[in-house]
This record gives structure tokens, C-alpha cells and sequence, in this order.
């Protein structure tokens, strides 16, 4: 408690805005003015008259903050906190892929870096690729998507787009196996299980329903349903017991959790808003062109 006001207290001081994301550990997400999905949040974040925006997720997550409002300051109080997946292709790599197919339109997951959206045609987020895939480039007869193997596999069965998938994956996702939600279901056989895409194929075939963290948060208020086996990182089970006290939740594999997404502390937050770190700087010229490559998005969400 002691540590929470000292935050509320700098966090006014410094006219600045926390958010956290859905995996964030419980409370982190619950001293943020804003708990969601990464963009979502950036989205929020640009609404406000923070002078300051203290990202608690990953990297990507603070890059894509500064790309929406270059003009304030944004911090990751944990500089460490990285993405994996969003490192498993860069702008080198996805223009050689390019080079490739020069006729291709590029479509990149928001969970990338800033230098490889700056390199893409669209963004999408997991709850609007099938939408950016089937509608916004329907005419396309070749389309590169970047980096999640997973997310990208689901939108082609969904879609029958033929896609020129990169390779990436999410390693919290694949942790979560079929074998995990099979006894999960023999457990709690009354319980919904809801996946989230980046799950490899198996496990989104034993799914209910295939959705984003925000559609998990939104479906899960909506629908009478009272049991859920939720198959993915296990930080959003908080906010969904917080939202939903009637309901129950069952993580689909206690394996499911993201080391880097629990690095950020309240004591870490503190320190960032006491120093002002650690401060996320993104190159004028690829926020710009980032900054397109999003703003097409967000035409068509």
C-alpha cells in the first residue's frame, strides 16, 4: 500500500499515465489507469494529456506508445522486458524476404519492433487480422505476414489465404499443449475453453472459441457461461476473476507464463517515475513510417 501511493503521488507529480498489459502480474495491472492489449493501450494513452506514458509490458509494446505519441515521453521500467517473437525477424531479414516477392503486400502483428513495422504495408493485432486479411487485402494474390507462425496459420484457415508465413512464435504460447486443455476438459467438462491465436493448431482445435486477450475480456462479460479454460499467458486470469467475480477460471497450462511480462515491478515503477527511465526512443523516420503502416489499421478496425 505504502509503495501504491508513493506511486499515485509521482505518477500525478509527473503528469504521467501507467498502463499495463494483460499479463502484466496482478499489482502492476491493478495501478495502472489502463490495463489491456498493447495497442489498445497506446491508443488510450494518446487520448490523454499525460506528459509521460509508463509502459509496463514489453519493448514492442513501449515502441509502439511512442510511434502513436511521439511527442510525449514514454518509459519501460524494466529496459530488459523484451519480446521473443518480435525478435525473431528484423528489418534486414523482412527485406530480403521482400526482395523476394516484390510483389507481395506485408502485413505485420503488432507484437513486432518498430524497424520491422516500418518495413510493413498493415499492422493487425490478433483480434483484427482475419479482418485486415479477408477484407482489407481480399484482391491480393500474395501477402507476407510477419512474425507469428501461429497467428498467421489461423488467419489462413480462417480466411483460405495462402499466405507466405515467417517462421515466429510466441514461446509462452507453444508451451500450452493439447494434452494440457484434454485434461483441463476431463477436469471441468462444464468450462469453455477459449485460445488464443498465437496457439499452435492443436490446441486451437480443441477451442470453443479462438480470441484475443481484449475478445477474451469482452466475451467472457457477455456470455452466460460461468466456466472457462483459458489457453493463454496466465496473468489475464487476474483481470478476468476481477471483472467477472461470478465466474471461474482455470488456466490451460500452469506453464503458460511469460518471464519476460513479469519483470516489471512496483518497485521498478517507482524507480521509473522517481529517475525517469528508462526512456523509449524510436528514430523520427521510422516512426513515421511505422506510423503509416498503423494508421492503415486503424482506417479499417
Amino acid at each position: 500500500m505504502e509503495l501504491a501511493e508513493k506511486i499515485k503521488k509521482l505518477k500525478k507529480k509527473r503528469n504521467a499515465v501507467i498502463l499495463a498489459h494483460n499479463y502484466q502480474l496482478p499489482e502492476v495491472q491493478d495501478i495502472a489507469d489502463f490495463a489491456g492489449d498493447s495497442l489498445g493501450l497506446s491508443i488510450e494513452a494518446a487520448k490523454t494529456d499525460a506528459d509521460i506514458i509508463v509502459f509496463c509490458g514489453v519493448y514492442f509494446m513501449a515502441e509502439t506508445a511512442k510511434i502513436i505519441s511521439p511527442e510525449k515521453t514514454v518509459l519501460i521500467p524494466d529496459k530488459d522486458a523484451g519480446c521473443p517473437m518480435a525478435d525473431m525477424i528484423n528489418a534486414d531479414q523482412l527485406r530480403a524476404l521482400k526482395a523476394q516477392h516484390p510483389s507481395a503486400k506485408v502485413v505485420c502483428y503488432v507484437n513486432s519492433t518498430a524497424e520491422v513495422k516500418a518495413e510493413c504495408d498493415l499492422c493487425c493485432t490478433s483480434g483484427n487480422a482475419i479482418k485486415m486479411i479477408r477484407d482489407v487485402l481480399k484482391d491480393e494474390k500474395e501477402i507476407i505476414f510477419v512474425p507469428d507462425q501461429h497467428l498467421a496459420d489461423y488467419v489462413s484457415e480462417v480466411t483460405g489465404k495462402d499466405l507466405i508465413i515467417w517462421k515466429g512464435f510466441c514461446p509462452t504460447h507453444v508451451k500450452i499443449l493439447p494434452e494440457h486443455i484434454a485434461e483441463q476438459k476431463r477436469l471441468h467438462p462444464e468450462a469453455e475453453v477459449i485460445a488464443h491465436p498465437e496457439c499452435p493448431r492443436p490446441v486451437r482445435a480443441l477451442a470453443d472459441k479462438i480470441l484475443s486477450t481484449e475478445g477474451m475480456c469482452r466475451y467472457v462479460k457477455e456470455t452466460k457461461t460461468k466456466e472457462f479454460i483459458v489457453a493463454t499467458e496466465l496473468g489475464i486470469i487476474h483481470r478476468l476473476k476481477k471483472e467477472n467475480p461470478g465466474k471461474v477460471f482455470y488456466p490451460g497450462s500452469r506453464h503458460a507464463i511469460c518471464p519476460n511480462m513479469k519483470r516489471i515491478s512496483l518497485e521498478k515503477i517507482l524507480w521509473s517515475l522517481e529517475d525517469l527511465t528508462y526512456e523509449v526512443k524510436v528514430p523520427e523516420d521510422t516512426i513515421i513510417r511505422a506510423r503509416t503502416c498503423i494508421d492503415r489499421m486503424l482506417k479499417y478496425a
